[in-house]
């Protein structure tokens, strides 16, 4: 049974990864706005003072993702495809026979011997998943440096859903975390009129650049 567990969790989390890309692509990927996303703030010479996010558009795209990543699972759950938003890209993958009683795979039980020559063999385990939580979201942002002075800040959509793992006379809960880039924004800042390598104990010549 760890076996056929374990291989029905990467399963899942693979299944679940479909409807949580296709979400973020829809909801939020494909619906930022750059311009607005940034809320960059200058001082009176037109030097970068701070730089801050669009709040309540985050929050909008955000809502809307995790509201289809909830109804889509549970769509699934009960079987309803017809409902299913990315049923396209579900069934290119998946059965949607299956799909329909619940099941997102069939997994023979030959699989449990870890040999590929029995592993198309014996009776078929039905694999499903039940949502058992809510669907945490938030946004997550990391900042590099890019040259000289210069910023690069990547955003990032952090996903966490806690599933059910259901199989024949066993089941246990799981949790799926996924991070998703959406957003890529670099910061030009000014450049200094020397810059030198400060680290090394050997002197620098340095040259003004104007």
């Amino acid at each position: 049974m760890p076996t056929i567990f374990k291989y029905g969790s990467l399963e899942a989390k693979k299944f679940s990864s479909i409807i949580i890309n296709d979400a973020i692509d829809k909801y939020i990927t494909n619906q930022i706005d750059m311009d607005n996303l940034f809320l960059i703030t200058n001082d009176s010479s037109g030097e970068i003072k701070s730089i801050d996010f669009n709040t309540s558009l985050i929050n909008k795209y955000l809502t809307n993702a995790t509201k289809s990543i909830q109804k889509n699972l549970k769509y699934i759950e009960n079987g309803d495809i017809q409902k299913v938003e990315y049923k396209a890209n579900l069934l290119d993958t998946y059965d949607e026979k299956a799909l329909k009683n619940g099941v997102i795979y069939y997994l023979n039980s030959g699989f449990i011997f870890n040999n590929p020559i029995f592993a198309n063999f014996g009776s078929q385990i039905p694999i499903k998943i039940a949502l058992t939580g809510e669907v945490v979201s938030n946004i997550s942002t990391e900042l590099t440096n890019y040259g000289i002075n210069n910023a690069l800040i990547k955003v990032y959509v952090n996903i966490t859903i806690t599933e059910q793992v259901i199989l024949p006379y066993f089941e246990k809960q799981i949790e799926l975390n996924t991070k998703v880039p959406v957003a890529l924004k670099l910061v030009n800042g000014s450049v200094p009129n020397y810059y030198g390598n400060l680290n090394t104990t050997t002197p620098s010549l340095t040259l003004p650049n104007e």
